[in-house]
This record gives structure tokens, C-alpha cells and sequence, in this order.
């Protein structure tokens, strides 16, 4: 009965399918059974887990890696470490020092007691019943396998697990800064993923997740006072009430007994997570397409205003999201407070703040990334900026369409301002590094951060300007329908815009993503008769096609388009009010261009470079020229 459950929810949402249209494409394949009870006085907690693992690839596996994230937790630990060294280390994870002189940190790691640390500890592996060896190398197990996993052969895993909720200090942990007893994340053994790169075993330093594919099927036993929200459809409501179960219907639990046990299943999902609170509030509304929205809160009156009032905006942002991007494939999605900031989970997010304002902003983030990890699941490791910039891409238009500024200035501005003075700050800096670093690799937080949210929201909206927004706007859609339920790299956004328009723009994603090349145009006037001779200069290293407005001094404007001709491409008028030449295409190799206004210097009034501000050009001061000057 319970696999005819998972089935139904599988085919209702057509959650089978791997639409990858990448000729030859695979992933692997896992489907989790967990039984976990969870002391909730000690915060310890010990489980077992069956784990069937599918090899979808062409190569003989005789290894296999879990993740033991909870191990992060600990003096000595790699995270512990990089605290240490690196100069910005984040204010949640270190205690700070302050003198007229300087500022030190101390790794709040490095003072956790042992009743306070995390740790996660596997006993009995074992591969279709016979023992393998393993180790434990921090964060990650090691394991050599009884028998090797052929191409399409499938194995069960089965194994014990006791495990330790660490001291709350980033992410997962007990007793949040807000008061919330258990956040549930990185909480079990999880099987790395293998794909056309190989095993991606990488330790828990600082970033985020790269996970399996596959189906969970989950008990948590707990404490009956508490209320558990999560990844996953609850299957016995009305065996666990605390807002759950269907209205009118009594729930049926032994009043007399200490704990209850939750079931959760979650269908192709790449990882599961829950927090619980013995004074949660849990309200319900329903979203579009009859989509579920739980909220689950510290139940004081504080509390109340903002996340009452958060929780029609997230019916709104749920259905933008539908419409910008693709259709959320879930019929269940739960906001959480929970953690230490906003972190986002497969049909859930935890995060703090009790602020309407706040409470939007970081709910239009996390579930923006529903989009763009847990459905298209790019390497965060690898491709940060895939997901968190396109997710601020996402968020930046939610918010400045569901909570516009009052401003009338304001709201008429680039929505993705914010974004560019991020970038052009880095720049100035001088220490910027590519956006293909490594995400635990950069030297800064503060490096790690802009160029994965601002440099990364910025690979879209200056792609809107390199291609068109309608074209943008088509090809985050199909990049979507194309590429969800897999794990889409940098060239497939690449080759899905080159798809819809027809452009080359291979140099695109290099110089943006590979290079910290950088944008500056120049824009001079010069008196040549009755004509004026206008000339651009390139004076960084990325090529752009570039867009100009002229604006005269009896009133009139018109606009001129050179474009790129390594892209091969010319876009539509953006500015269909006006008159638009397209001028002879610009070759990358000349530094110069020239270009003739039938019209003498003294009869125009400005000329600009990217009037809308979508370029990422570092030096807008020398993109107008002023008449008389």
C-alpha cells in the first residue's frame, strides 16, 4: 500500500521522466528507506537506513561515498579549519574581538564540548547482506564494496547510524538563536552523487549540496509534544493531528503515548530535511494548481503579524515563479522557521526573522530556489552562480513586482541594481576571481558571495541586454522545461538561449564565467561637416554588441545597434517607440569603431552607451557623450 502511495504521487506529478536533452545523458539513481528516532533531551538520535542504489552510467563502481555532514562539527574538522584561515570568516560561526588595533576571530567549532558537538556514526554496512569495508576521511565515508555495480545493475545498502545534533552554528543544530529545538538538515548518511565528471566526494567546508536523485521514505519517531515540518508528504495525518490532518476527521493516536512516529515520503527529490518544535504554530493555505503551503513558527506573539501576514505573499511569489519560470511540480511546500539565516530544502526552507519585510525577502530567495536546485539541480559545488544568481534573478523580479518600492524613481529603476554595485564593488577591489572557482575556493567570503548571487544574477539580465528580454524570458522557460530533474551544467543555459535565438555566444559564457575579463565601452563625437563622427572605443577585454540612444536638441531621440559579430545574431528593438539602425557589426580584434550621424555635432543633445544600465560596464562615466563638450 505504501509503494502504491509513492507510485500515485510519482505519476501525478510526472516525476519520472529524465527529459535531458543532451544526447547520451544519465544520472544516477538512489531510493531511500530511513527509520530514525530521536531523543529529543540528549539530541541524539539513531536510525536505520536501506538504500537502494541504481548505476545508471556506463562504468563499473567499486567504490561508493557517503557524506557524514554532522562530522563538519567538531575541533579539528576541515570546517573548523578554514574558519581559522580564511580573513572573513562567517559572523554566525566565529565569536568576534574588537580592539582600536584590530578585529580577530575565534571558531565557535573549536570550543564545542563533546555533548555539543555534531558527529554522525555508521556501524553494519553492508551490500546486499555482505560486509564491505569502509573509513572515515572528516565529512566523508569511504567505502569499497563486497562486489563491484555494473552498468544498469542496481544494490541495497543497509545500514545503522547513531548521530548528534551539534550546538546550532550553521545550518543544522539545536536550539536556534530564535529559540527552535531541532533544525534537521545534513542530518543523515547521504550517498554522493557520480556522474559524467566522476564521483563528486567533496567535503563540508562552507557551501552547499550536490545530491542523487531518487525517492524517500522516512519514520521519525519524536517526542508527541513536538511538530515536525518538512520535506515529503505526511502519509498518517490523522495518526499525528498539530494542523496535519483532514478537516473533520478526529486524530487517532493513544493519548497515553510519549512519542509518535511521522511519515514522510518524498518523491525524486535529492535530499530530505525537517526541523521540530514543541511550540510550533502550523498553518495551511492552499497555493496554485492546489499546491499546499505550510508554515511552521515559534507560536509567541511577535511572531504572529509578520508571518501571518507572509503567508498570502508566498501564494503570490509561488504563482510568479510559475509563470517566469515553469510550473512547481510538488503538490507541498513548507516555510520553516528554522536555522540560521535561509537555507533552502527539497518542498521546504528553513529561516529566521519575524519582520513581514524581511520574512518576504527571504521567502521570495529560498523558494526561488525550488527552481533552480531542487528541480534543475546544477552543481552548487561547481556552478554556484547557476543557482544562487539565477535564484536572485528570480527573487529581484518578485520582489520588485509582488512588493514594489513607493518610490516612483525607484520603481522605474533596475530591479537588479543592487546586483551591479555588488560586481562593480568587487571589481575596485581587485581581487576578484572567476566564477568557475571552486565554491569552498575562493579566498574571500565576500568573493564566494557577489560572484555567486550578483555576478551570477548579473550572467541573466546582461543576457537579456546581449539577446533581448523576450528572448531571455523564453529561454529561462525552456531551460527549465528541458533540463528539470537533471543536472544541467553552464553550457546547457548557453546552448538553450543559443537554441532560441539563433546568436553564438559561446564567448558569453566564457569571458563571464571563465575570466574575470571586464566591460568598458568609451563614446566620443567629433564635427565633420554637416555630419558628426562617432566613436567607440573598447577598453576592456569583453566584448559586448552595443545598443546607443540619441537624443537631439529639438526633442527627438533614435537609437543605434552595433552588433557583435562573433555572435552572428541581431536582436530585436528594445526600444520599439523609436527608430533603430543597425549598424555594420564590430569584430572583437578592433579596438575602434566609427560610425556617421547625418546630423551636425551642435544639433544633438547626449548620446549614451546601454541606456537601460544592463551591461555590466565598470566605467559609466565614459559611456555619454554631452553636447558642447
Amino acid at each position: 500500500m505504501k509503494k502504491l502511495v509513492v507510485l500515485a504521487l510519482l505519476s501525478a506529478s510526472g516525476l519520472y521522466a529524465q527529459n535531458n536533452p543532451n544526447p547520451g545523458y544519465w544520472q544516477q539513481h538512489v531510493d531511500y528507506k530511513m527509520d530514525v528516532s530521536m531523543d529529543v533531551k540528549t539530541y541524539r538520535y539513531n536510525g536505520k537506513q536501506e538504500l537502494v542504489y541504481t548505476n545508471n552510467s556506463k562504468d563499473t563502481l567499486n567504490r561508493v561515498f557517503y557524506h557524514l555532514y554532522n562530522n563538519a562539527f567538531q575541533p579539528g574538522s576541515d570546517m573548523d579549519a578554514r574558519l581559522k584561515a580564511i580573513a572573513d570568516p562567517d559572523k554566525r560561526m566565529v565569536k568576534t574581538f574588537k580592539t582600536p588595533e584590530k578585529t580577530t576571530y575565534e571558531s565557535r567549532i573549536s570550543n564545542l564540548k563533546p555533548d555539543e558537538i555534531g558527529f554522525l556514526k555508521i556501524t553494519n554496512l553492508k551490500q546486499d547482506g555482505a560486509a564491505t569495508t569502509s573509513k572515515v576521511a572528516g565529512t566523508i565515508l569511504e567505502v569499497t564494496l563486497a562486489k563491484p555495480i555494473l552498468p544498469g545493475q542496481s544494490t541495497k545498502f543497509t545500514l545503522d547510524f547513531d548521530g548528534q545534533v551539534p550546538v546550532q552554528i550553521r545550518r543544522n543544530g539545536r536550539n536556534s538563536a530564535e529559540g527552535v529545538a531541532l533544525s534537521m538538515t545534513q542530518w543523515y548518511p547521504k550517498m554522493a552523487e557520480y556522474d559524467f565528471e566522476g564521483w563528486h566526494a567533496n567535503p563540508y567546508i562552507a557551501r552547499e549540496f550536490h545530491g542523487v536523485w531518487g525517492n524517500f521514505d522516512v519514520n521519525i519517531t519524536i517526542d508527541k509534544e513536538y511538530t515536525i515540518g518538512g520535506t515529503g508528504y505526511l502519509q498518517n495525518k490523522n495518526e499525528i493531528g498539530k494542523g496535519y490532518q483532514d478537516e473533520g476527521v478526529q486524530v487517532t493516536y493513544p493519548k497515553k503515548a510519549k512519542t509518535l512516529t511521522w511519515h514522510f515520503v518524498a518523491p525524486n527529490v535529492h535530499d530530505f530535511a525537517w526541523a521540530a518544535d514543541s511550540n510550533y504554530a502550523h498553518d495551511k493555505i492552499m497555493g496554485e494548481n492546489n499546491t499546499e503551503l505550510h508554515f511552521f513558527y515559534k507560536n509567541t506573539p511577535e511572531n504572529q503579524d509578520g508571518w501571518k501576514r507572509l503567508q498570502p505573499k508566498t501564494a503570490e511569489i509561488l504563482s510568479f515563479y510559475n509563470k517566469i519560470v515553469g510550473q512547481y511540480p510538488y503538490k507541498q511546500y513548507s516555510v520553516i522557521q528554522g536555522g540560521d539565516g535561509g537555507m533552502e530544502y527539497a518542498m521546504c526552507t528553513l529561516i529566521t526573522g519575524r519582520n513581514y519585510e524581511g520574512l518576504v525577502g527571504v521567502t521570495a530567495h529560498e523558494f526561488g530556489h525550488s527552481w533552480f536546485q531542487h528541480i534543475l539541480a546544477s552543481n552548487e559545488t561547481e556552478h554556484g552562480w547557476m543557482d544562487e544568481g539565477f535564484t536572485t534573478y528570480i527573487e529581484d523580479l518578485a520582489m520588485h513586482t509582488l512588493m514594489p518600492p513607493k518610490d516612483k524613481k525607484e520603481e522605474e529603476a533596475n530591479p537588479f541594481a543592487g546586483s551591479y554595485a555588488n560586481y562593480f564593488y568587487m571589481v575596485k577591489t581587485g581581487k576578484e576571481q572567476p566564477l568557475s572557482t571552486q565554491a569552498d575556493r575562493f579566498d574571500l567570503n565576500m568573493l564566494y558571495s557577489i560572484s555567486s548571487y550578483s555576478k551570477g544574477s548579473i550572467f541573466l539580465s546582461q543576457l537579456g541586454y546581449v539577446i533581448g528580454e523576450d528572448k531571455l524570458a523564453q529561454t529561462i522557460k525552456r531551460y527549465y522545461a528541458d533540463f528539470k530533474f537533471t543536472h544541467p551544467t553552464p553550457n546547457d543555459i548557453k546552448r538553450t538561449a543559443e537554441k532560441v535565438t539563433g546568436a553564438q555566444l559561446g564567448w558569453y559564457l566564457t569571458d563571464w564565467t571563465e575570466t574575470t575579463n571586464t566591460i568598458d565601452y568609451s563614446i566620443k563625437a567629433d564635427e565633420d561637416g554637416n555630419t558628426t563622427k562617432v566613436t567607440l572605443e573598447r577598453i576592456g577585454r569583453m566584448p559586448m554588441p552595443i545598443d546607443i540612444i540619441a537624443v537631439y536638441e529639438d526633442g527627438t531621440q533614435e537609437t543605434f545597434y552595433v552588433p557583435l559579430r562573433m555572435m552572428r545574431y541581431v536582436k530585436d528593438n528594445p526600444y520599439k517607440s523609436l527608430k533603430r539602425s543597425v549598424l555594420a557589426d564590430w569584430d572583437w580584434a578592433y579596438k575602434t569603431y566609427e560610425f556617421t550621424i547625418n546630423k551636425p555635432k551642435k544639433a544633438i543633445k547626449m548620446l549614451m552607451i546601454d541606456p537601460a544600465e544592463l551591461m555590466a560596464d565598470v566605467n559609466r562615466e565614459n559611456n555619454t557623450y554631452t553636447g558642447g563638450k
